[in-house]
């Protein structure tokens, strides 16, 4: 995904674990809306990306973490820098095969993560924080930096050294520390590939989805983003199908990694919550309204049309329109996040509640509301649990 950082202070506040049928009402007074949770899965506590472009092993973490609660009732805080370190090295190695032409970036995707966890394993967030530069919390300015200023310098070079891995290993040893070869945990010692072993998952049980016509439906294909550097495969299926997967799977305790375009006006994090809202037209006015609307600046118009102070009609998304916005990249591979719930404002319209990693100094303690609407328009892809997916759809899925 790419960078959508957001740094702040960091508030010392514990996210206790939602259980499923609990039935929260959040009120937003600044916002104009009031959102019901319907449903909620449990899910671990909210974590802090802070000045990092690693959403993406946030979210994909987050989403072990819950598959660990949902299977164990066991919450463990899994590291992501581990998983940042190991893609940072094999990312490096590809970008150099490739002479250059794919990406090398903070970005990945949700899926590096289950790759990291089948070929190197996982660990604790005790055992690797990945802060070995004088910061309390992550902020990866420098290392970025470092990081790509050395890999470009070395793509330049026409023969490449054996001593440049090695070079380069020693700069991630410096930012983000040393493997740990073995640690302790619970009493007992493990290598990060037993730790994986121990919690009991399978990089084959997590299912990546995504709904767009360029490519055949019940097929795979590597979705077209840059930071797809593993080229990983996603099952290609219809938009009403892929929600009901995430329906499906909300209903029955799993939640969903999630992997969006955050740049749309109507998602509102300060706020709380992601609508796509219709616009005005004239042709839809009369009277005074349009009188009014007529004077009005090209600029006014806009700003009036994504003004939101409450639940307003949103776009109607469909299959084509979708398409329309992916081709011209106003959907976009921008943030990755996991979607833990079901809730609806007080006009009854329907929205996913969200779990972030931008801390939890916000409305909704590091949660928010994204409309259906935003959803089916704004989703690049998702993550799921393979017994989450109603057996007619994984049947035509062939999984």
């Amino acid at each position: 995904m790419k960078r959508y950082i957001l740094g702040g202070v960091a508030l010392s506040m514990a996210i206790g674990l939602l259980h499923a049928d609990d039935k929260k009402v959040a009120n937003d007074s600044t916002g104009g809306f009031k959102f019901t949770d319907v449903k909620n899965v449990k899910t671990t506590s909210v974590k802090d990306q802070n000045k990092t472009g690693t959403c993406w092993s946030f979210s994909g973490i987050s989403f072990l973490e819950d598959e660990i609660l949902r299977k164990t009732g066991k919450e463990v805080d899994l590291s992501e820098m581990f998983i940042v370190r190991h893609c940072y090295n094999d990312k490096a190695d590809k970008y150099i095969r490739m002479n250059g032409t794919i990406n090398f970036a903070q970005g990945g995707s949700t899926l590096d993560v289950p790759y990291v966890m089948d070929n190197y394993g996982l660990v604790p967030e005790g055992a690797y924080r990945g802060l070995e530069y004088g910061e309390e919390k992550h902020d990866h300015s420098e290392l970025e930096g470092a990081f790509t200023s050395f890999i470009s310098s070395i793509n330049r070079t026409k023969k490449k050294s054996p001593a440049w891995k090695k070079a380069f290993n020693g700069m991630l040893d410096a930012y983000l520390g040393v493997l740990p070869e073995t640690f302790e945990y619970d009493g007992k010692t493990y290598t990060p590939k037993s730790f994986a072993e121990s919690l009991g998952l399978k990089a084959t049980d997590y299912i990546p989805v995504t709904s767009f016509t360029h490519h055949p439906f019940y097929d795979s294909f590597a979705l077209e983003v840059a930071d797809n550097w593993l080229w990983a495969k996603y099952h290609n299926i219809p938009l009403e199908e892929m929600k009901a997967i995430v329906d499906n799977a909300l209903d029955n305790g799993y939640s969903v990694a999630w992997a969006a375009d955050v740049s749309e006006p109507g998602f509102k994090w300060i706020k709380g919550y992601a609508l796509m809202p219709k616009k005005k037209d004239q042709k839809d006015m009369s009277g005074t309204e349009l009188a009014r609307w007529v004077k009005l600046s090209d600029k006014e118009r806009e700003n009036e049309n994504n003004e939101i102070k409450g639940p307003r009609e949103e776009i109607t998304v469909t299959q084509e329109l979708r398409q329309q916005m992916f081709d011209a990249q106003e959907t976009t591979d921008d943030h990755g996040m996991v979607i833990v719930g079901k809730a609806v404002d007080q006009n009854g319209n329907k929205y996913y509640k969200v779990k972030n990693s931008w801390d939890t100094n916000h409305v909704y303690g590091g949660f928010f509301y994204v409309s259906e609407p935003y959803f089916l328009a704004k989703t690049l892809d998702i993550v799921v649990n393979r017994e989450a997916i109603p057996k007619d759809i994984a049947k035509k899925m062939k999984i």
